[in-house]
């Protein structure tokens, strides 16, 4: 099996990042630069996506891709990393075997990440990633290497962020006032099309109108049966001094189902164990309970299969 076979990992891709290829694409003189420019931004977009979810900085308006000039007069697809230098994001049709770099994009680069588009560019698979060191004008998808050797060209960062996230607290009270920790994300930016999860999500809505509710991966270094996870809290206003919280676990988008015997726990500010849910074998989602708080009560969520846990806090 190959190296492209076992590394890939799928991102979904939502309203936000076709608005913006759209936009850009519309800008081209011609249908063929605004296809060009159409899959550079979607590509772009995706590596973002990741290293959001990763908590590695990013300055996305700052590449040449975001360029209204630079972008028309060359095929770039650039994602600028704040101190560190531009990671290029190849995009890479169906059926093709190799990417090709444009003279523009064969210096000044850290390295290049892979793409594969689907036909309904609803996701694209990240396939792997080349140093600069070792680029051609022509790379083989079956001589990439992992994406995990990415982050040797980013200093300072941890190779698994569900540790980081451990220790800190999530502030929900900041939610209502629309201020996200950046590993927290609109559910349509994490699952696409939210439509697909209609029967969850209704759960989400009876919270009431003035809910809010954000999602992260909890590690995409983790791999459970070669899948990812999706913690989602949703909160509202249920008094003066009391926030009403759901809390449920996904699989990513490529998955129907969540792993077998996969347990979510809710502990109290203590320790004491509240609530727990072990996933069935054909769940497609597990959810605890409602719970209630008070504004200043923290409690703790683990998620927990095997030997793998991870621990959020969060202050209401």
């Amino acid at each position: 099996m190959s190296s492209t076979e076992t590394l890939c990992l799928k991102i979904p891709l939502g309203q936000q990042a076709h608005a913006i290829a759209r936009k850009f694409a519309l800008e081209q003189t011609t249908p063929q630069k605004g296809k060009q420019i159409y899959l550079n931004t979607l590509a772009v977009y995706a590596v973002y996506s990741y290293l959001k979810w990763l908590h590695i900085d990013t300055a996305l308006d700052k590449g040449d891709s975001w360029h209204p000039l630079k972008r028309a007069l060359f095929d770039v697809a650039d994602l600028v990393i704040p101190n560190i230098g531009k990671l290029e994001c190849r995009p890479v049709k169906p059926g093709e075997s190799a990417i090709y770099l444009p003279p523009e994009v064969m210096k000044n680069r850290i390295g290049y990440v892979a793409v594969q588009f689907s036909e309904r560019l609803n996701e694209v698979q990240l396939l792997g990633f080349v140093r600069t060191t070792t680029i051609s004008e022509q790379i083989s998808l079956a001589s990439l290497k992992p994406l995990n050797l990415l982050f040797d060209c980013i200093p300072n960062t941890v190779a698994h962020p569900a540790l980081r996230a451990s220790q800190t607290q999530v502030n929900l009270s900041q939610w209502f006032e629309n201020l996200f920790e950046n590993s927290w994300m609109s559910l349509e930016e994490i699952f696409g099309n939210i439509n697909e999860k209609k029967f969850a999500l209704r759960n989400v809505s009876s919270l009431g109108k003035d809910s809010v509710a954000r999602a992260k991966i909890i590690d995409l270094g983790l791999q459970l049966g070669n899948q990812s996870l999706v913690l989602l809290v949703a909160l509202a206003l249920f008094s003066q001094q009391k926030v009403e919280i759901l809390v449920q676990i996904h699989p990513l988008s490529e998955k129907l189902y969540l792993p077998y015997n996969l347990r979510i726990n809710l502990f109290s500010d203590t320790g004491k164990i509240i609530q727990e849910v072990v996933s069935r074998s054909n769940d497609n989602f597990i959810q605890l309970k409602r719970f209630r708080g008070d504004f200043g009560e923290s409690f703790h969520i683990q998620v927990s299969h095997g030997n793998f846990t991870i621990k959020e806090t969060f202050v209401i």
